[in-house]
């Protein structure tokens, strides 16, 4: 999870880069949103099957010893859908034009906007290749319990965008950043996790076969995936759809909700290195560990997350006016961003924990019940976002957010519960009222020391927010010491085990 917030550290050197050219232009709200075709064709296709379903798959075939066969099943499905993919982007390609006038309606009034978004969406379209290459191959690599590379993938991809920037900004505009993003999807998702996995004994033959087994296991698994709707994902088309209608809105709000997935790497962090683990429990006959693991994860992370949403909330206003204002992002867009990232931060306990809960699913090889569950969810609440958005604009999408992801972590709980998987009554709430305690100490302080200290100027925002560190980390140790909390403890013991 360190290693993960570090890569998430280098990706928001790289919204800040991107924020720094083009502020919260005409410019940036095209080439932030031409992002979402491509993430649209690759989830329907794929549906985070690459990495979800194949981890699971791969685990069971280590976990009996057929190594051999899970490497042809891999074979097969990569092939498979490096066929069906490319012919999807193909077609994207061609009704990129159509795609936009449809689904980011709100460019249609500035025609030179749109134009542009359909031009970067065609250039980024090809990086779904690479990510789905990439993303099998990783999960080789996470099924045999190596997790290094999936650190360092993120920072080359960051860093392609950035040099994109760099070296081609002048003669290219916004284009730049596009065909350094494409390159960076090349580099470190595909190519990095294609030499590792090789190494790790892992060998790709193009195959075809139909009538394959273990692509029909796959396939069967992944039909949940890649027919539903998961708000964590459709929650940034929802969001695009009503933003595109306000200038400027899809920027800030992209901008604000990469800095705020930053911490939300804790939860994806922890899901992703758990579910080999999980489906290996999930396998055995006694399910006990598996109950336990699952509600010990969700404690821990809910607990954590609740104390570090006390900061960012505290903090948001001098934190993105320092990380982000600059060349074309000004003051003004600064304040704007940081209230829908402190709208943003409130909901960080439930998109980590439901992170694990949704994992634990599919370690039990159940794909279904969680995409129909999250698909009934979207459409229960897509009113709640049109109704939102029309009474308080883009503000009210940052808050229908946080309603749905909140609706989504308990109704995935409860299932959970129902199943005898991980019941509700396994969690511990002791810690997380210790938890709730040492946040609600530690926001009233940082207000306080908000509103005591100056911080117009960069010096004396870094002094206020390093200030506000210690003060956070002091109050919430006080606290969770005072009333008995374990979670210092186990912080403390993790990190030496990950020395």
């Amino acid at each position: 999870m360190v290693s993960a917030m570090l890569s998430r550290a280098i990706g928001l050197v790289r919204v800040k880069y991107i924020a720094y050219l083009f502020g919260r232009s005409a410019a940036a709200d095209a080439f932030n949103a031409a992002f979402q075709l491509p993430d649209m064709i690759s989830y329907f296709l794929i549906g985070g099957a690459a990495s979800i379903s194949f981890v699971t798959m791969l685990s069971r075939y280590d976990e009996t010893g057929r190594r051999e066969e899970g490497e042809r099943t891999m074979s097969v499905i990569l092939t498979t859908m490096v066929l069906v993919l490319g012919a999807a982007i193909l077609l994207a390609e061609y009704l990129a034009g159509a795609y936009v006038r449809l689904l980011l309606t709100g460019f249609e009034s500035d025609p030179s906007k749109a134009a542009l978004c359909v031009g970067l969406t065609r250039i980024l379209l090809p990086a779904q290749l690479f990510f789905l290459a990439g993303g099998v191959f990783g999960a080789v690599l996470i099924a045999r319990r190596q997790f290094n590379i999936q650190v360092v993938t993120p920072l080359i991809y960051n860093c392609g965008t950035i040099l994109g920037g760099v070296l081609l900004a002048r003669r290219l505009g916004v284009s730049s950043l596009a065909f350094g993003t494409l390159a960076g999807a090349f580099f470190g998702p595909f190519l990095l996790n294609a030499v590792y996995a090789r190494r790790a004994g892992m060998r790709y033959r193009p195959i075809l076969d139909w009538k394959d087994p273990g692509l029909r296991e796959w396939f069967r698994m992944s039909l949940p995936l890649i027919i539903g709707f998961s708000l964590v994902t459709v929650d940034n088309w929802i969001i695009n759809f009503f933003a595109s209608r306000v200038g400027g809105a899809v920027s800030l709000l992209t901008y604000a909700k990469q800095l705020f997935t930053a911490p939300v790497a804790l939860g994806q962090a922890a899901g992703i290195a758990s579910l080999p683990f999980l489906a290996a429990l999930h396998a055995k006959s006694d399910r006990a560990p598996f109950a336990r693991a699952v509600n010990a994860s969700v404690s821990r992370i809910l607990a954590f997350s609740i104390l570090l949403s006390s900061w960012m909330i505290a903090m948001a206003g001098p934190a993105v006016d320092l990380v982000y204002r600059g060349g074309d992002f000004h003051r003004a867009d600064a304040g704007a961003m940081a209230r829908y990232f402190a709208i943003f931060s409130v909901s960080l306990c439930f998109w980590t924990s439901q992170a694990i809960y949704s994992r634990a699913f599919y370690a039990a090889g159940n794909t279904l019940t969680p995409m129909v569950a999250s698909t009934l969810v979207v459409a229960a609440l897509l009113p709640v976002y049109t109704a939102l958005f029309h009474a308080m604009g883009p503000i009210g999408l940052a808050v229908a957010s946080d309603a749905g992801i909140f609706v989504q972590t308990i109704v995935l709980a409860v299932l959970l519960d129902r199943r005898g998987m991980a019941p509700l009554a396994g969690l511990d709430y002791r810690e997380l009222g210790c938890s709730l305690l040492a946040s609600a100490a530690s926001f009233v302080a940082l207000m306080a020391l908000r509103h005591v200290a100056a911080w117009s100027s960069r010096p004396q925002e870094l002094v206020l927010l390093s200030l506000s560190g210690v003060v956070w980390a002091a109050l919430s140790g006080v606290a969770l010491r005072l009333t008995g909390s374990a979670l210092p403890g186990q912080l403390l013991r993790r990190l030496r085990a990950s020395e």
